[in-house]
């Protein structure tokens, strides 16, 4: 047998034992899968949105139609999962549902547009999709989430005549919305955040005339400003081209700038803090931030909020008002079923045990019968012995009779009484074998070593006539 050699996966299982650090522990992780009717345009919605989660995401998560949103919450304290989002597809439209596990609460979305990342990407003129950004989080920039953007004349009005209950309904489940999107994501500590790091940004905007949300995602480049083409060509360490120039000089004099330095806002305008990984960004120097889409692009609207997991009392909704008596007869229909699902499971769990009781009773009771059953056979096979051995004394003793019998009828007289007595014992001793060895004679030798003389008896002469 040759030596069995270790695989790639038996040493890349040692990493299986080491401790993750607590901040990676600590850190929002989500699942994203997607329910409902199928589709193409589905699944590849969802397998963006993982990209933009990353890398606190299952990427590579496969989902069966089999599985439960139950099967995922079981799973999810072992994998530190916080959040699960759900796309769901029917026959009216797509929605999307943010759920905290494990007990809620969870938002409902419908998504009113949307484009897959592939369509924002080739649609793009300059375009910036590299792996490196997906490494690290996305940055989260809520926009108009603070309730009093959303305020209107109208809403101003109300407020004025008294109105101020939908108000504040209207400002809860906003600041629950913008709660939900920041706590997906990890937080950041401003004092010890590296900036090199920030590769990434989530935009999330509030639209408070028609109550939707704009969700955006892109990649940030930071450029160095001040800088004349040439010389920001040989600082990015990119190899210039001095065909159209006569002397070096020129090339780094030229005061020609590219289309995407005209297009520069001055308000994009930043002076660094710290010294960042690609070439010319230096601490303290001005730089100008650019933005390149990276998609899928949201365009979505809050229908539902419930208080439970995709379950529970419903919070808000945006098309179904009800009143106070309403939502108390709801409360209490609901604390009915509750109970009745508590004396449910009691009852199951009682049943379980008076089960388990008989079980072990019928356990007990049958390993009795068995004991019973081998003492009963033990004692059977002691009597059919017993009964074997008087039959074959019998048959013996009968068999002795009819040989006596028989000499009488033949010779005409009485037997001797050891005559056919002796018969039984030569079996018997016939056939019955010795244990023992016979012992060997040893011959005994004189003082001098020689063999003794044979001792003849004589005979005087009248013996020997």
């Amino acid at each position: 047998m040759g030596r069995h050699k270790k695989g790639r996966c038996v040493r890349k299982n040692k990493q299986i034992d080491s401790k993750e650090p607590d901040d990676i522990v600590r850190a929002p992780h989500s699942f994203v899968i997607h329910r409902g009717l199928p589709g193409d345009h589905i699944v590849e919605l969802t397998k963006d949105f993982r990209r933009v989660l990353e890398p606190f995401t299952a990427s590579a998560l496969k989902e069966r139609k089999r599985n439960t949103i139950k099967d995922f919450v079981s799973i999810s304290s072992y994998l530190h999962v916080s959040h699960m989002c759900i796309f769901s597809k029917t026959e009216l439209g797509m929605y999307l549902k943010l759920c905290r596990i494990p007990r809620g609460p969870t938002l409902t979305f419908k998504i009113i547009n949307f484009t897959l990342a592939r369509d924002v990407i080739s649609a793009l003129k300059k375009q910036m999709v590299f792996e490196e950004a997906f490494k690290n989080f996305p940055l989260v920039i809520l926009n108009n989430f603070s309730g009093a953007a959303g305020k209107d004349e109208d809403n101003k009005d109300n407020v004025l005549n008294g109105d101020d209950d939908d108000e504040e309904e209207n400002d809860a489940h906003i600041k629950l919305m913008a709660t939900t999107f920041q706590n997906m994501f990890p937080s950041i500590n401003i004092t010890k955040i590296n900036l090199s790091t920030v590769r990434r940004c989530v935009c999330l905007n509030y639209n408070p005339a028609d109550k939707s949300i704009d969700f955006r995602h892109y990649a940030i480049k930071v450029v160095p400003v001040g800088l004349s083409r040439g010389v920001k060509k040989l600082v990015q360490a990119k190899i210039p081209n001095l065909a159209k120039c006569q002397d070096y000089s020129e090339f780094l004099t030229k005061a020609t700038l590219s289309e995407s330095e005209a297009e520069d806002d001055p308000e994009s305008h930043v002076t660094l803090s710290q010294n960042l990984s690609s070439r010319g960004n230096h601490a303290k120097g001005k730089s100008a931030i650019r933005l390149y889409e990276l998609g899928p692009r949201l365009t979505m609207q809050l229908m539902k909020v419930e208080d439970g997991l995709l379950d529970g009392q419903v919070m808000f909704h945006e098309n179904i008002h009800k009143t106070e008596e309403e939502i108390k007869k709801i409360a209490k229909l609901r604390e009915k079923k509750q109970r009745l699902k508590e004396k449910r499971k009691r009852t199951q769990e009682e049943n379980k045990l008076k089960k388990e009781a008989l079980k072990e009773e019928h356990k007990e009771k049958s390993l009795e019968g068995i004991k019973k059953k081998q003492e009963m056979l033990k004692k059977e096979s002691d009597i059919l012995m017993r009964k074997f051995a008087k039959e074959s004394v019998q048959e013996t003793q009968q068999e002795d009779d009819d040989d006596e019998q028989y000499y009488r009828d033949e010779v005409g007289e009485e037997p001797d009484k050891d005559l056919f007595q002796s018969k039984s014992s030569v079996k018997r001793k016939t056939d019955y074998t010795p244990n023992y060895k016979p012992k060997s004679k040893k011959m005994k030798f004189n003082n001098d070593g020689k063999k003794p003389k044979s001792k003849r008896v004589k005979f005087s002469n009248d013996v020997k006539k």
